[in-house]
């Protein structure tokens, strides 16, 4: 991909989809942002902002369409929108389950599919889709996310292998808890478990404690243009704790892991 490469990134109103914007506009891109509404989006001078909702299909089409009709094609696509949510994998209610999956992975998928065509046209693109260390490290209390990005590694290198024949090539970034609202507002479930209680509100300080404690946005928004316009790599890590703790999983045994993840959260 090339400095003057046409990005769309979406959720780029607010912490990483922001930064991540921002510095592909400081590569020379031209920047989309999506929004679920453009009223609220900041004014970022270079960014142009998309009205999107990546949990409803139509809002999905129209947005890319005019994306297309302003830039003519799309070279890269960042899937950053995102939440989160605490709480035991018994207290999530279908309902909630199915909120994150929406917009989680269903999201990422309606995005994907909306910009394909127009990639496969052109013969070129590159996909980054935002996974997360939970991907590969689940957490407990955390349940649920952690489903979805599981979800999203397993659906980008699928992806990957489909449509690298087109000249495309789709990746993954895998940051850690990052200082943005997404992680510090993160929502609880709703139906709480009293059995549950002691534990749960222990996870929940120690991640308040590690986001207060973690880098802001620009590392991780950096992995992302190089993941976006450097070589290809079907997983990119942040440096810091991000690329520690995929490290600890792959090469040290599950015991050790286990352990140590229990400590971090308080609950050795």
């Amino acid at each position: 991909m090339s400095s003057s490469s046409v990005v769309v990134v979406t959720g780029a109103s607010s912490g990483i989809g922001r930064v991540t914007a921002e510095m592909f506009v400081a590569r020379g891109c031209r920047v989309f942002g999506t929004a679920r509404d453009v009223r609220k989006a900041p004014a970022l001078p270079g960014v142009e902002f998309v009205e999107m909702d990546v949990r409803e299909e139509g809002s999905v089409q129209a947005g890319i369409e005019s994306v297309i009709q302003k830039a003519t094609r799309i070279d890269v696509l960042v899937n950053n929108a995102g939440m989160m949510m605490i709480g035991a994998v018994e207290e999530t209610a279908t309902e909630e389950a199915a909120t994150l999956f929406d917009t989680n992975v269903l999201g990422m998928l309606r995005v994907t599919r909306a910009v394909l065509p127009y990639m496969r046209s052109q013969h070129r693109g590159r996909i980054v889709n935002i996974s997360s260390v939970l991907g590969v490290l689940p957490a407990p209390y955390m349940g649920m996310y952690a489903a979805t990005k599981h979800a999203v590694e397993g659906l980008s290198e699928s992806l990957d292998h489909e449509v690298r024949q087109f000249g495309i090539r789709a990746t993954l970034v895998q940051p850690a808890f990052t200082r943005t609202n997404l992680d510090l507002n993160a929502p609880r479930v709703k139906a709480r478990i009293a059995d549950y209680d002691r534990e749960r509100d222990v996870v929940a300080l120690a991640v308040a404690e590690s986001v207060s404690k973690a880098p802001e946005p620009q590392g991780v928004a950096n992995t992302i243009v190089e993941a976006a316009l450097g070589p290809w790599r079907m997983r990119c890590t942040p440096p810091g704790e991000a690329s520690l703790l995929t490290k600890l999983r792959r090469f040290l045994p599950a015991g050790p892991v286990d352990a140590s993840l229990r400590k971090k959260l308080g609950l050795a």
